[in-house]
């Protein structure tokens, strides 16, 4: 049997690339080898892409030297199918004229981008345009789950739970700073959140019990992106987080994390997700209670919501939503959803009966099925309008003979 050559792409110009790397290269090492050729596809943070062997070595990106034997620069062919990545090499003969040569040629995309630039739909839209099976949520859902502003507003048309939010653009708070300030204080009650809307591993995100603490937080907030969110915060609130695994019809839900933050604090931060645990497992690292100990009805109502807002937003592959409850109301409302989790997710599969290996297998099976599902549609309509139609000097409105 032929192994299926599956690229795995990942770093990007990203705050993420670090997370992103240790996500692929723990991916990398529990890919079912006898199934799988593994094609590690890197793009740096200045946007070059390279493959090669080292770079399934995590040492390999402590301190990256692309001119190292063991990687080459490459660039994708976007015809249709192609799936091949191509590098110039010094030709041979007298003149040496440099060559054009497929390196590899990849059947399956496995994304594992984090941030801007790779898990925001832009990554999914060029593999669209290539024609190519990829792993996670597609173009729009993808771009809606990566902007916690058009997320909330989607969560909210969709009449699903979250909290009260305000919104702003980096140029009305240059300018309008007293007018925001007394925006959010009119709107929202202390404690608040403050997010940059396009980043997530909890980057820039701060919480302002004040005015003073608030407008530090959205200084903090407006260097990462142009526009920012501003959300209730709750005291003491459970995080809790559930993945979703699927397409189309066939989904299902994991079991439920309580991940454990510090004494006294709200919110996991960067340094409690990534750092706190001293190791380069991401995600998998984080100290966690699995399954959270919130009693069935509860579990239930989590996952039933995991799976209509998966479906919702026409998901694929694997996912992860977050959500707060709040124990004095009892009140469960969502975070965020995160299209291409951390670590992928795997711990939660792992406590449901599912090993890495098999949930790459299952990713791999729904990035094929909705491939050909895109394929299936009627692109070979025809009509007579080319023939019809007469531009003539003034453009098609000025055409004379012409109905348009």
């Amino acid at each position: 049997m032929n192994k299926i050559q599956l690229g795995v792409i990942f770093g990007s110009r990203s705050c993420e690339r670090e997370v992103s790397i240790i996500s692929a290269v723990q991916l990398m090492g529990h890919v079912n080898q006898e199934l799988y050729n593994v094609i590690p596809v890197y793009i740096s943070q200045q946007g070059v892409w390279y493959t090669g062997e080292k770079l399934k070595d995590i040492k390999t990106f402590q301190r990256f030297q692309p001119d190292q034997p063991g990687i080459e620069r490459v660039m994708l062919d976007v015809t249709s199918a192609s799936g091949a990545l191509l590098a110039m090499r010094p030709g041979k003969g007298l003149l040496h004229h440099p060559e054009q040569v497929v390196v590899a040629r990849m059947e399956v995309c496995l994304i594992v981008m984090h941030g801007l630039n790779g898990e925001d739909g832009t990554l999914q839209g060029l593999l669209e345009m290539a024609n190519l099976p990829y792993t996670s949520t597609g173009v729009a859902g993808s771009a809606i789950g990566m902007d916690k502003i058009m997320m909330k507003q989607f969560f909210r048309g969709a009449d699903l739970p979250v909290l009260p939010g305000e919104y702003f653009t980096r140029t009305r708070w240059r300018s309008e700073r007293k007018e925001v300030l007394d925006a959010v204080e009119a709107g929202l009650e202390y404690p608040v959140f403050v997010k940059p809307a396009n980043l997530g591993s909890s980057i820039g995100v701060s919480r302002a019990d004040n005015r003073s603490e608030l407008q530090e937080a959205l200084d903090l907030a407006f260097e990462y992106d142009r526009r920012v969110l501003v959300e209730k915060g709750l005291d003491h609130p459970v995080e809790l987080n559930c993945s979703v695994l699927g397409y189309d019809e066939d989904v299902q839900a994991s079991a439920i994390e309580m991940p454990l933050i510090g004494k006294g604090d709200d919110m996991l931060d960067f340094f409690g997700k990534y750092l706190s645990s001293g190791s380069s497992k991401g995600m998998a690292g984080l100290s966690r209670v699995l399954p959270a100990p919130i009693g069935e009805a509860l579990t239930a109502e989590i996952q039933e919501l995991s799976k209509k807002i998966f479906r919702l937003m026409d998901c694929k592959g694997v996912v992860r939503i977050d959500y707060m409850f709040d124990r004095a109301t009892e009140k469960l409302y969502i975070t965020e959803i995160n299209t291409i989790p951390g670590s992928l997710a795997f711990y939660l599969w792992e406590q449901s009966g599912i090993r890495y290996s098999e949930l790459i297998d299952k990713m791999v099976q729904y990035a094929r099925q909705a491939w050909e599902d895109r394929n299936e549609r009627n692109y070979a309509y025809h009509s007579d309008i080319l023939s019809s139609v007469s531009l003539g000097s003034k453009g098609s409105k000025g055409a004379k003979g012409s109905k348009w």
